[in-house]
């Protein structure tokens, strides 16, 4: 190596050539005889760049001589960000002895003179699912930190960590807490509905109980902590005189269901609050009885008020520490689009002039999405206020299509006050300009109303909006990621901009699709599900012998005790299409901030690329929004991550709305919705296998399709993608 230094839970270096490495030695590990079923590590690398994992056995554990066996695994299709890679024993060559585990080993980086870096390298196994009590629990993933005892010194330019502080909950994402039930460690978190709220921001959690019963647990696995990790540390921030009481959990048997908990208050720990956010910490040693070998969960109950918790993490040694965040990585650009100028428009047309509370200035439609957003009109202006991504106010130019052409050159002007965290849309008309048949709308295109403008007024290029402007329908304000209020006084379309504006350039934003392009297509897009229905799904799919399209969300395919990754593989190899679905299912344009988008889009890549490596679903530039919520920022960020000027933002027009109808008394009312769709012309599905009703009408819904007369294939087929694999 030319340089090698370690801080922060990982040791960074720059390769000097093809035969630079990075090794540890540890102690020889039973891993199958104590049940462990693979190897996982933080990895950072040049994106798509790869490398190569040896894992180093000897014949036995009892008589080892420091001799041993190679054995190789190649990671590919890096992220260019930390990225967490699971890889099970079974995929090493050479047959190695996974009973007699000594050493590990990176090398052949595809890049020499940049920096990489590996960190938190555990032994891994399978799990189950979280507890209700703290008596009795199911012990999820086991993993233990390998200790470091190489008797080889490499040349470092600072000295080498012997520890440090491992993460249990960054609180980096509401969904995934709150939605699918995990912590940073892909355990188990959850509150069980035992809290009125649970809110996520800023790498914090509010917790506020609902009474003395409310709690909130977050699992290990089976962390053996002894002579590394003396306790755990987070920030509290309280009121005088909060209490609430700490229970610390350890298994009896790694992979046995029944533990053994120690409960403290925090009175006993000696914890008081005064209002402001301080370090808060404990010893194992506190709770008395409490085996440290394998630690299995902390469970927080009792609370008499509500409190915010900062990060939580293993502490190293016996001197209490907080955990320290690697830094981020530098966002990817934007990706730009090029526009075509055009003749700027002869003449104003006003769109809205908010005179009345039922139509506009044209005389046309113009109202809300119903279910959350308020509107109020008073002196010719419109306030409106919603805390829904997923809610939109729309102002019509026809209830069929118009023809904006002569317009193309100018510029849409909004005059606001107040919140410019939403997107402007221009909504494109279906080809037969009829709103009884689908898709309606076929499409429309998203900008970022805070790109184009100032405190009071945007300007937007027609030409921005990549549409079809002979079938325009008309502008819709929606994806608002803030419930502060946005006041329209004026929206128009002007012939030329005010003197010394300067427009930022369009960004790609993607195709957005609601229904499969090519001729007599038909495409069913599954969303992801319960895995106890998934063998099911196959077992349907492979007898009726047609490719579908699944959307994989990232992080349930990190859970090693669910079987989806396993599953997705089988159905990759049967021909099927893996895209993408966001990393912990959020609404994505609700999201605060670019950040947060990417963190979804780059860690769900990351998961992609980590199983299905070598596969067209490592690179998938099909996309579908988690509850279809669709604004210009997941857009352009989704080009920009993917480096495509062109992905797919993958909706339907096929709903069986499995979500009202799949648990009440009329499932087949699922059948109902798909043949209304289909008989207006939807031909791309949205389902889930979630119940066991929907998967059983499964049969029934190709059956349905296949009697259209259309053929049935995959997303990326049915869209005409030269990528896609030939009919």
């Amino acid at each position: 190596m030319t340089a090698i230094s370690a801080s922060t839970g990982q040791v960074a270096f720059i390769p000097k050539d093809a035969s630079s490495y990075f090794y540890e030695l540890f102690e020889c590990q039973q891993a199958v005889t104590n049940g462990y079923s693979g190897i996982q590590f933080a990895v950072q690398g040049p994106a798509g760049g790869s490398l190569a994992i040896e894992l180093q056995t000897t014949g036995s554990c009892r008589n080892y001589n420091g001799s041993y066996k190679r054995s190789y695994r190649i990671v590919g299709d890096l992220i260019g960000q930390r990225q967490t890679v699971i890889l099970p024993f079974e995929g090493f060559d050479n047959d190695p002895n996974y009973d007699a585990v000594v050493g590990l080993v990176w090398s052949t980086f595809s890049q020499n003179g940049v920096q990489w870096s590996v960190g938190n390298i555990t032994l891994v196994c399978g799990s189950g699912r979280g507890p209700q009590t703290t008596t009795a629990a199911t012990v999820p993933t086991v993993s233990t930190v390998l200790s470091t005892t190489s008797t080889l010194s490499p040349v470092v330019t600072s000295q080498l960590a012997t520890c440090s502080n491992l993460l249990i909950d960054d609180w980096e994402s509401q969904s995934r807490l709150t939605f699918l039930g995990y912590n940073a460690m892909v355990q188990a978190s959850r509150h069980d509905g035992t809290m009125s709220s649970v809110i996520v921001s800023g790498r914090r959690v509010a917790l506020n109980p609902r009474d003395a019963d409310s709690y909130l647990y977050s699992q290990f696995g089976c962390i053996n902590a002894a002579n590394v990790y003396g306790g755990i540390s987070f920030r509290i921030k309280a009121a005088r005189d909060t209490s609430f009481a700490v229970t610390m959990a350890c298994a009896q048997i790694c992979g046995g269901t029944n533990v053994q908990t120690v409960t403290l208050t925090t009175a006993q720990l000696e914890w008081t609050f005064d209002g402001t956010e301080r370090l808060y910490s404990f010893p194992f040693s506190a709770f008395a009885g409490l085996d440290d070998t394998r630690l299995a969960m902390i469970y927080l109950s009792n609370f008499n008020a509500a409190a915010v918790l900062g990060p939580m993490s293993f502490y190293c040694g016996l001197t209490p520490t907080e955990y320290s965040f690697p830094a981020a990585s530098p966002a990817l650009p934007p990706v730009t689009w090029f526009t075509t100028a055009a003749p700027a428009p002869t003449q104003a047309l006003v769109i809205d002039d908010f005179a009345s509370s039922g139509t506009n200035a044209l005389g046309e439609w113009h109202g809300a999405d119903e279910g959350g957003m308020t509107l109020m009109f008073a002196n010719k202006a419109m306030t409106l206020r919603t805390n829904d991504s997923d809610l939109a106010w729309y102002t019509q130019l026809t209830n069929r299509c118009t023809d904006l052409r002569s317009y193309a050159g100018g510029y849409l002007h909004i005059a606001y006050s107040g919140s410019n965290k939403f997107s402007v849309a221009l909504q494109q008309h279906n080809a037969q300009c009829d709103s009884e048949l689908r898709p309606y709308p076929e499409t429309w295109d998203s900008l970022e109303a805070a790109r184009y403008g100032t405190a009071t007024d945007l300007y937007m290029p027609l030409n921005h909006f990549n549409i079809n402007l002979t079938r325009a329908i008309g502008f819709a304000l929606k994806g608002f990621y803030t419930p502060e209020p946005t006041t329209l006084t004026k929206l128009e379309i002007i012939p030329s901009l005010p003197p010394n504006w300067t427009l930022p350039p369009k960004l790609a934003s993607g195709n957005l699709v609601f229904a499969c392009t090519r001729p007599n297509s038909f495409a069913f897009a599954i969303d992801d599900g319960n895995p106890q229905y998934a063998q099911r799904v196959m077992e349907i799919l492979q007898q009726a012998d047609i490719p579908v399209t699944f959307f994989a969300v990232g992080l349930p395919l990190l859970d090693t005790s669910n079987g989806l990754a396993d599953m997705y593989k089988q159905m990759a190899a049967r021909g099927h299409q893996l895209a993408l679905h966001s990393h912990t299912h959020p609404k994505m344009e609700g999201l605060p901030d670019t950040a947060a988008i990417d963190w979804e889009y780059g860690n769900d890549i990351g998961a992609m690329r980590q199983f299905f490596s070598g596969s067209d679903s490592a690179v998938s530039k099909f996309f579908r929004p988690p509850f279809g919520t669709e604004g210009a920022r997941m857009r352009q960020r989704l080009a920009a991550v993917l480096r495509d000027e062109e992905p797919y933002i993958v909706q339907w027009s096929v709903d069986v709305e499995d979500w009202i109808w799949a648990e009440s008394d009329t499932p087949e009312r699922q059948l109902d919705a798909f043949r209304r769709d289909v008989a207006r012309g939807g031909n791309l599905v949205v389902m889930h296998y979630l119940y066991n009703s929907t998967v059983e009408l499964l049969p029934e819904f190709i059956r349905l399709a296949k009697a259209t007369g259309k053929r049935l294939m995959r997303v990326d087929q049915c869209m005409e993608d030269p990528n896609a694999p030939p009919l």
